[in-house]
């Protein structure tokens, strides 16, 4: 399968969240041959959607020359195009929402009711696409935290979506927790290989990827200095 992978961190390949990313990939390969092709957002040129909507009028072409010339041409090859970004301010960082708003040129300016909603349809068929989310957090817990993400990408996506969001994530880039990560990443390991095999994951093993790896107000009182 041919992968694309958004690291919509600024942190690069040092993010966080990209700690469980690989471990998905890793899985995924485990389970077969893949073509991963990984983009560090921040690194491309991608200009600020200005709402003109010339790209849903004339066949799919935008004003602007970037980047995301490119990005389009790739996720229509593409299988699947999985998201990895730190949770900021309840939602994905800027300049990962700014690629998802370029996104446009690939739905036409009509609208067609599908179930109590209405959409854009496409302008190319990208129908067999999947989308996966894998979301890190720096809270000690996911209430009243990851939900409006969740929905924008189940809003965005709303066929063949995975979602995947870890809270205290910064553990993954600290060593001396390796005792508790390294459990956690081989978990979400075994995630991307049940993906890759049977296109979905257990429910009882996402629910355990995405609990706390330690108990929240331990986690609470190292991040603010009190153990």
């Amino acid at each position: 399968m041919k992968i694309m992978v958004f690291n919509g961190s600024p942190k690069r390949e040092r993010s966080d969240t990209m700690h469980m990313t690989r471990a998905f990939l890793k899985g995924m390969e485990e389970a077969g041959s893949q073509d991963i092709h990984v983009i560090d957002v921040i690194d491309k040129d991608i200009k600020y959607c200005c709402g003109c909507f010339t790209c849903k009028k004339n066949g799919g072409t935008c004003i602007y020359d970037d980047d995301m010339k490119d990005i389009l041409a790739e996720i229509l090859e593409s299988d699947i195009l999985l998201f990895s970004y730190p949770l900021y301010s309840y939602g994905m960082p800027a300049h990962l929402k700014a690629l998802i708003d370029r996104t446009l040129p690939l739905s036409s300016m009509a609208m067609k009711k599908v179930g109590d909603r209405y959409l854009h349809p496409g302008q190319a068929d990208f129908s067999r696409l999947r989308y996966i989310m894998i979301c890190g957090c720096g809270f000690p817990n996911s209430r009243k935290n990851f939900e409006p993400a969740r929905e924008q990408f189940r809003l965005l996506f709303p066929g063949g979506h995975t979602i995947i969001t870890v809270p205290e994530s910064p553990m993954f880039n600290a060593p001396e927790a390796e005792i508790v990560t390294g459990p956690r990443l081989e978990l979400i390991r075994e995630a991307g290989k049940q993906y890759a095999e049977k296109g979905e994951i257990d429910g009882k093993l996402l629910e355990e990827i995405m609990s706390p790896m330690i108990p929240e107000d331990t986690y609470a009182a190292i991040v603010n200095g009190g153990v």
